[in-house]
């Protein structure tokens, strides 16, 4: 965690004489201290890591669908449409409807890194104490309340309209016309639109977490030589 909170501290206050302090109190690396220039630098490129070798994962076909941590089932209430559907022989037709919500999750997703940029570069001093004093997962609960209003109102006319665009639309009022002609079920219609945002941005900041937690916690993840020095000083 402390690698997050040196990463806010540079990125938004290299120019704080808070930073210098912060800095000129880390241990020296090999007989010389880190510029500030370094660890903001160092940082910046940890994030960016993250972005790169995570997030930018679920943009990839499949990025969600195959994605055990982040694949979109069914809502509650539809599940039941996937098991009748699948135990009159169409499962075909049910693996479809998971695919195409889950298409339109990956489509949604190229939007948010700008937004999670933009995040990083408004962390205050004050923010990165509260990060440094909180959980494991505290600079993952930093950028989930700092964006999640703006990925939302990114992520759902993009999931609506790719929803068009993949052919969910179509896919699903045929899926639950003929879940809805079964003999004794019970007309379903759930926003699925909504739905399909609200678990994408699940998705985001599930794989933002898996990321802080390989560069915290494993050196074999700092894959430069920057990197090494860098979070050297929070070891």
């Amino acid at each position: 965690m402390k690698k997050f909170i040196i990463l806010c501290l540079a990125i938004s206050l290299s120019s704080c004489a808070e930073l210098q302090q912060v800095v000129n109190s880390l241990p020296q690396d090999g007989g010389s201290v880190l510029s500030q220039a370094q660890i903001g630098n160092g940082l910046k490129e940890a994030l960016q890591f993250g972005i790169d070798k995570q997030v930018s994962k679920l943009t990839a076909k499949d990025g969600f669908y195959k994605n055990q941590l982040t694949k979109i089932l069914l809502p509650e209430e539809l599940r039941k449409v996937d098991k009748t559907l699948r135990d009159i022989g169409l499962s075909s037709l049910a693996d479809e409807g998971l695919k195409v919500l889950n298409r339109a999750a990956e489509d949604a997703v190229k939007e948010a890194t700008p937004i999670f940029i933009n995040a990083v570069t408004e962390i205050t001093f004050a923010d990165a104490k509260n990060i440094l004093l909180g959980s494991n997962d505290a600079a993952t609960q930093y950028l989930t309340s700092k964006t999640q209003q703006a990925l939302y109102a990114k992520f759902n006319p993009v999931i609506k309209n790719s929803f068009g665009k993949v052919g969910a639309d179509q896919i699903w009022e045929n899926l639950i016309t003929r879940y809805n002609n079964i003999p004794l079920t019970n007309n379903v219609n759930p926003d699925l639109t909504d739905y399909v945002t609200q678990e994408a941005l699940k998705g985001v900041y599930k794989m933002i977490a898996v990321e802080e937690k390989e560069i915290r916690s494993k050196y074999s993840s700092r894959t430069t030589d920057l990197l090494r020095r860098v979070f050297a000083l929070q070891d």
